[in-house]
């Protein structure tokens, strides 16, 4: 989305740079190499969002630029926790590879199996307290990513503010894509649309399992709110 401010020159791909160590082993040369050509008066950015939850990646980033300002795009964890599935899911389809229910991850011996990594990755302050240990929270600028679905102009907006961009970016540019079910681009007569990957149904999960989920977050998502001073409307 932020492609669409002519101030803004953005990598198209996931560069991995931080959290892959053979892409670190190249050096900063070849991650500069991998962004896109900008003029002098454009920010530079690179979207990579292992990069929040690998416990190496904030001193590699600091190290670089301590000046650095950084986007974080966060979902209601449980909602994070789904599509970390649905992801994985229609990867193994696609490869006609049989893949098991998400009960089969959630559950073990009848609990929630904590050991189950999209759990982890959705563990929010824990990632956020190993950034805050290397950025002031001023540096980091939490897109609320449920509120940049429904409604992602005034989320958008918000960046721009964080960056110190003129605003350039308009509710004209965002309009609702019925048969996708989600917002898509239009810039300069041209339409965009998320990759086919995004938007996809989340499987049916069991109400309680449900529950227990959105339980298991509930204290943790409180350390989260205390930690950014702010809150979302999560379960």
């Amino acid at each position: 989305m932020l492609s669409l401010h002519p101030d803004v020159a953005a990598a198209e791909n996931e560069v991995h740079f931080f959290d892959w160590e053979e892409h670190y082993s190249h050096g900063l040369g070849w991650y500069l190499s991998q962004m896109p050509p900008s003029r002098p008066h454009q920010l530079t950015v690179e979207k990579t969002p292992a990069y929040f939850t690998s416990p190496k990646v904030p001193a590699r980033v600091h190290s670089v630029n301590p000046a650095m300002r950084l986007l974080l795009i966060l979902r209601d964890p449980s909602e994070r926790v789904l599509s970390d599935y649905t992801q994985v899911f229609y990867n193994h389809l696609q490869k006609h590879k049989p893949y098991p229910s998400i009960e089969e991850f959630l559950v073990r011996d009848g609990r929630l199996n904590v050991d189950y990594k999209a759990l982890n990755r959705s563990l929010y302050h824990v990632h956020m307290q190993n950034w805050l240990r290397f950025f002031p929270l001023r540096r980091i600028h939490i897109v609320d990513g449920d509120r940049l679905i429904r409604d992602p102009f005034p989320e958008i907006q918000k960046v721009e503010r964080f960056l110190r961009l003129a605003p350039q970016i308009n509710a004209s540019n965002f309009y609702f894509n019925k048969t996708k079910g989600f917002y898509c681009l239009r810039d300069s007569g041209r339409d965009r649309c998320l990759h086919e990957s995004k938007g996809r149904a989340h499987p049916q999960v069991d109400p309680k399992l449900l529950h227990k989920l959105h339980e298991y977050f509930h204290e943790p998502n409180k350390k989260f709110f205390q930690l950014v001073g702010r809150t979302f409307d999560w379960h």
